[in-house]
């Protein structure tokens, strides 16, 4: 007897279907992406870690999303973090990225100076398919920023809001201004556009 993929017998182990082949290729070669440097330090701070800018396997991780946002779900919490600070550092903010734990609210710390300066801080939720951002996390921010006296608040999510998430009394007259947030497909856009300026 053969042991392999489908019925018993079917096929010799390494044989299996070649789209579950290329997904365990892929789920290797981001371990691999995600054990290097995705971002480059240049030097802690009171608030956490100034970064100078992204590493190439932020593009390479960036770029694998852009093709198959499955591999979102592969990613654990703190290299999502390190993906949002990326993805603001090449939006040109100076970014600093939080400790893990004791981050006070804010997984990353984002700003802008010279006319229009902002401070803006940023939370990360790596939620699987399905588990939605609830309001309690959106008021939760917002009493950050507004304890921080912050410019705006950023909620980004690889799944979605829950839905009428917006109904709440003046919550919806926030966004964008005070508030930001990128659901799974806007953010899957978001690094798309990113690395296709990318050389």
């Amino acid at each position: 007897m053969v042991l392999g993929f489908g019925p018993i017998g079917a096929s010799p182990i390494g044989a299996g279907p070649q789209h579950l082949i290329q997904q365990i290729d892929r789920g290797r070669r981001l371990v691999t992406l995600t054990s290097t440097a995705i971002l480059i330090p240049e030097r802690r701070t009171d608030e956490g870690l100034l970064i100078k800018s992204v590493g190439k396997a932020w593009i390479d991780v960036a770029r694998i999303l852009g093709d198959d946002w499955s591999a979102a779900f592969e990613i654990d919490d703190r290299q999502w973090e390190e993906m949002l600070a990326g993805a603001l550092k090449k939006e040109g903010f100076d970014v600093t990225l939080t400790p893990p734990r004791k981050d006070h609210g804010r997984d990353v710390i984002a700003r802008k100076g010279g006319v229009g300066s902002m401070r803006m801080l940023g939370s990360m939720k790596a939620y699987a398919p399905g588990r939605v951002v609830g309001r309690d996390h959106v008021h939760e921010v917002l009493g950050v920023v507004e304890a921080e006296r912050a410019t705006k608040g950023m909620i980004v999510t690889t799944s979605d809001f829950a839905p009428q998430l917006l109904d709440a009394p003046r919550l919806a007259e926030l966004i964008p201004d005070r508030l930001e947030l990128v659901n799974g497909r806007q953010l899957q856009e978001w690094l798309g556009k990113l690395t296709s300026s990318s050389t």
